[in-house]
């Protein structure tokens, strides 16, 4: 017989319409957010998926719910109610649970108000289990339900005494196919989701290894397999899996992550070759499998003429680094979107081609991690300034040009307290050209203050 599970987070007292006033009333500690259909839909979807560990057939149901079909399951469990417990303790959030041999019933079960937590209906006793409930959990339409409120149908037991050619004449074809949904008279068809494809590839031993060169041979004839199957499906592996069994039942792991997709089987060996020296095999290794942690779409492309393109060299010579180096190592400057000076950058993966714009005016090669202030000099107080002190040295000015008034963002107001900045391009005497600025401006609360930013040259 099939047992299937449906889950509802409950919420006494609260029904959908109710004016958030009410809610409040009833629930002090409500917590309301806007509403995403899709985010929620897709939430739920890759829920379902994840509760493939306890079966290979899960569905959302949408709203808030989920579908497993647990037939042959228990056996891996003590008991049923064990099983249930496992489930409710892996959602980690409040949930009905619910177990019978039909959908109808298990959707009722976990929907009644005041129902248990968890709650088993043996098999074949679906009838029973319902005797009680409205015909509302049997998921007929508002329209059906009042009909079978006005005339006394108040409970699942007296609308199954009535004959089904009389329950379809007078409230329709919808309310038997439920009753037989709940029953056991029909099966629901559920659009059970196709299981997400097995990336993997595994290699048992004849006898433990113990070498480097017995474990690269091994990755080769994994990768080869693993990569063509990728390439039949226009993927390309971002993070890829080696796991090391050994004869213990310990597992050793290495782990490679590649600046883009690819599925180069010879470079992916080549990758794990690299950390193959500090890999310890104990006794032996006993079973090796490959697998694709994360993938991207990758469509082919034609490399030059004799050469590969220039954005494969420095993903290969990422990837390289990276073995070596730390993934979080290996970065490149790239623009972000702010006028301010020092939050101007990013660090970017090496393989990111960034969108630069010139700025108006020109910019220092060198900019101060952080603008250091300095004593200034100024005939006027919005004139360039005649000389400045910077650690304890003076420095005369030849030349100076500017203002280029920067404003920070204002939604960073509590950051900063200097709004504005003034910024100078300044040659001193001894040949030295430098970036200065003037935060704030005269007749504020405080006097404006002089930094120095960076240098040209």
């Amino acid at each position: 017989m099939r047992r299937l599970v449906t889950i509802w987070p409950p919420a006494p007292g609260l029904y959908e319409g109710q004016p958030l006033a009410e809610a409040r009333a009833i629930m002090p500690a409500l917590d309301t957010r806007s509403a995403d259909p899709e985010a929620e839909r897709n939430a739920l979807a890759d829920l379902a998926q994840a509760a493939m560990r306890f079966t290979p057939m899960a569905a959302a149901d949408p709203p808030d719910g989920l579908w497993l079909d647990l037939t042959g399951c228990a056996a891996l469990w003590p008991d049923e109610d064990a099983m249930l417990a496992a489930i409710a303790t892996w959602l980690a959030i409040p949930s009905r649970l619910a177990l019978a041999g039909t959908t109808g019933a298990a959707w009722a079960l976990a929907h009644a108000p005041d129902g248990p937590e968890r709650c088993i209906c043996p098999p074949g006793g679906e009838a029973r289990a319902l005797a009680r409930l409205s015909p509302a959990l049997l998921r007929l339409s508002p329209r059906a339900v009042a009909g079978l409120r006005r005339v006394g149908l108040r409970e699942v037991a007296t609308l199954a005494r009535i004959p089904r050619a009389a329950l379809t004449a007078r409230y329709g074809k919808d309310v038997v196919r439920r009753m037989g949904h709940a029953l056991g008279w029909d099966e629901e068809a559920i659009a059970w989701p196709p299981p997400a494809p097995n990336w993997e590839e595994r290699l048992d031993f004849i006898e433990p290894a113990t070498t480097a060169t017995a474990f690269e041979r091994a990755l080769e004839i994994l990768a080869g397999p693993l990569c063509t199957r990728l390439a039949a499906s226009n993927l390309g592996g971002l993070r890829f899996t080696a796991n090391f069994q050994r004869t213990d039942g310990t597992t050793a792991v290495l782990d490679v992550g590649t600046a883009r997709p690819m599925r180069d089987a010879a470079r992916l060996v080549r990758l794990f070759a690299m950390q193959l020296d500090g890999l310890d095999p104990g006794l032996g290794i006993e079973t090796i499998w490959l697998n694709v942690d994360t993938m991207e779409t990758l469509t082919q492309h034609q490399a030059l003429l004799g050469h590969e393109t220039r954005g494969a060299d420095l993903a290969a010579l990422a990837d390289s680094l990276a073995i070596r180096l730390g993934q979080g190592r290996l970065w490149r400057p790239a623009p972000r979107p702010s006028h301010v000076p020092e939050r101007s950058l990013r660090q970017a993966p090496l393989t990111e081609t960034p969108s630069w714009q010139a700025p108006a005016t020109p910019r220092p090669l060198r900019l101060l991690a952080r603008p250091q202030p300095v004593m200034v000099m100024a005939p006027v107080p919005d004139s360039p300034p005649l000389q400045f002190r910077w650690r304890d040295r003076l420095y005369l000015v030849r030349a100076a040009s500017g203002p280029e008034r920067i404003a920070a963002e204002w939604w960073r107001q509590s950051a900063e307290r200097d709004r504005l900045r003034d910024y100078y391009h300044v040659e001193t005497t001894s040949g030295i050209r430098c970036w200065l600025f003037r935060a704030g401006l005269h007749g504020a609360d405080r006097p404006p203050r002089w930094f120095l930013h960076g240098f040209f040259a």
